[in-house]
């Protein structure tokens, strides 16, 4: 029997995408002015460390600047290479419009392992590599805005926007050169839990409609549903904290590095996630049982299953064997596209990653707004909201009193009287956007006869939206 090839990562977004274009009417010349990426930039640069030079290989692309500025995380891994982060690329354009950010899609790497570097080592390298990109206008507030991704976080973001702003002293908004920067640095409350906080509103609106459940062989609400996380980084940790704290979701999984963690009965994941900060792993985790292959949790028995961490965990080699009923891709790329077509056939239902990681884009834009508009959110109009809400409780209570009912209880008037903060509004726009992303894709898998799963309606929704912006630009 022939072996069939597994594709790489980006065979697999185009796959996708050809998938897509199919059912669309685009001209050849627009299909393909979508599908190419406009501009790879590859940058090898020298830092002196310990004693001598060291060279590294770093990476900006530009997929579309159909909207700009772009917009695209920048990850620090030894795994970067070209074809990945151009591939990354064009995922962050059918993302940002899928979710209607007004942003093309950019991406960024440095081929690097973080871990085998001390921290004042790391800033040097990544205030060069941001010194080589902001120089040719690859970090820019109005052309191409970074993010965090795998292996960077607040403070590389933090060191970037320094470095751009030593170079652009007169820039007044240049903060907003890059997003997930630290609060105290011009970031936004939220944003580190947003691609995490992401995934569960995304599983809320799934959940909010009895034909997509169905779909997906399963029934009820949230609540009780064995969950399995495999990466508990930040989005993964989030995600499940999330789910198991304020949904009601059992943690039944946990995979990591060092093999995976598993307990019908549910995992502490607070619990996990401070054994791994004392100890590098889940290695010895006493609560659980510990598998040394995380393959064999990977594969187990669950409602629900969160690839976390890289793309391409499940794939021809396993996705026969994957025992999910729904699968949300937390991370970029995490299932091939021929798995893809496997579980599909299985009747998995899939959540696609440009959708249902895309809460980090949708907060770096409301940090880039922010960055630009130089006020907190919620500054303005907090006091006044909360000052119109005790003119109401006082009325009420005075009623309650002429008419000999009883009192407003002390919860009800606390939560009422607060008038929205900046995390308050982040969350609620967050959730607006999740809830009419969906809504687009859902009503175009419902809507069409010849789209069969979500991924395909999100990209027929995206791509639909990027030729939209080409035409009216006059392409």
């Amino acid at each position: 029997m022939a072996r069939h090839k597994e594709p790489s990562f980006r065979e697999s977004v185009d796959i996708m995408f050809n998938r897509a274009v199919a059912l669309m009417d685009l001209s050849p010349g627009l299909e393909e002015k979508i599908r190419v990426c406009n501009a790879t930039y590859t940058v090898r640069f020298g830092v002196r460390l310990r004693g001598g030079i060291q060279t590294f290989t770093g990476y900006r692309s530009v997929h579309s600047e159909h909207m700009e500025p772009v917009k695209g995380g920048i990850r620090y891994a030894t795994s970067v290479n070209q074809d990945e982060v151009e591939a990354l690329a064009a995922l962050m354009t059918y993302k940002c419009a899928l979710v209607e950010a007004p942003f093309g899609g950019s991406k960024g790497g440095l081929c690097i392992d973080p871990r085998e570097y001390e921290e004042h080592e790391l800033e040097q390298i990544t205030r060069r590599f941001a010194y080589e990109l902001a120089k040719r206008d690859l970090i820019h507030p109005s052309q191409n805005v970074p993010a965090p991704d795998m292996g960077t976080g607040e403070r590389e973001m933090a060191w970037i926007a320094d470095q751009y702003m030593r170079m652009n002293t007169t820039d007044i908004n240049g903060r907003a050169c890059v997003t997930g920067k630290p609060i105290n640095q011009g970031g936004i409350q939220g944003r580190t839990e947003a691609t995490g906080r992401g995934v569960q509103y995304a599983l809320r609106e799934f959940f909010r409609d009895k034909t997509d459940i169905d779909k997906a062989g399963m029934s009820g609400k949230l609540d009780g549903k064995r969950v399995i996380v495999q990466g508990l980084g930040n989005v993964g940790y989030h995600a499940a904290k999330f789910l198991s704290e304020e949904d009601g979701a059992l943690i039944t999984g946990i995979i990591e590095r060092d093999g995976a963690l598993h307990d019908e009965s549910g995992i502490n994941v607070e619990a996990v996630r401070e054994w791994m900060n004392k100890h590098g792993g889940i290695a010895g985790y006493p609560d659980a049982r510990h598998h040394e292959d995380g393959s064999d949790v990977l594969e187990a028995e669950c409602d629900i299953l969160i690839p976390a961490a890289m793309e391409g965990v499940i794939n021809l080699s396993n996705a026969k064997r994957i025992k999910a009923k729904l699968i949300i891709e937390a991370a970029n790329g995490p299932i091939t596209a021929g798995a893809d077509e496997v579980l599909q056939k299985k009747g998995v239902v899939i959540i696609p990653d440009m959708y249902a990681n895309a809460g980090g884009v949708t907060v770096s834009y409301f940090e880039w707004v922010k960055n630009l508009s130089h006020i907190r959110f919620g500054r303005m109009q907090r006091r006044s909201e909360e000052a119109r809400a005790q003119l109401i409780i006082d009325e009420l209570e005075r009623l309650s009193v002429e008419k000999g009912m009883g009192a407003l209880s002390e919860r009800f008037k606390s939560e009422y009287l607060r008038g929205a903060g900046e995390l308050e509004l982040v969350r609620s726009g967050l959730d607006d956007t999740m809830r009419t992303a969906y809504q687009s894709m859902r009503d175009v898998w419902h809507g069409r006869s010849d789209v069969a799963d979500l991924r395909t309606a999100a990209y027929l929704v995206a791509i639909g939206r990027v030729a939209g912006s080409y035409r009216a630009k006059g392409l």
